[in-house]
């Protein structure tokens, strides 16, 4: 991966979506990321925030990767420490925020 799709990636996350296995490979996710980070989300049905949408409706379960946790290894790709930045984010999206902030503070 070189630094440019790093960055296309980085900007692409939201905090908030889950993406799929064929849209990480079509985005050129590293296949070793895709190994660890991929995973089986299921519904929360209490808020509207613990439920999975795709374009077909509401799933039970959905498998793939967290696009919070993709930027995390995007971030540590570009020299961030997020391990500074978890502790202090509020939610995902600040999560992703941060990591952006600091990847443009250099």
């Amino acid at each position: 991966m070189d630094r440019f799709l790093a960055l296309t990636l980085l900007s692409e996350c939201t905090g908030n979506d889950i993406w799929s296995l064929e849209f990480c490979r079509s985005r050129k996710v590293p296949e070793v990321w895709i190994d660890e980070l991929l995973d089986c989300y299921e519904s929360g049905f209490t808020t509207r925030l613990q439920t999975i949408y795709t374009q077909d409706g509401i799933v039970n379960q959905y498998e793939g990767i967290r696009d919070v946790d993709l930027a995390c290894k995007l971030g540590e790709y570009l020299g961030v420490d997020v391990a500074k930045i978890l502790p202090t984010a509020w939610s995902r999206v600040g999560v992703v925020r941060a990591i952006r902030e600091a990847v443009e503070e250099g």
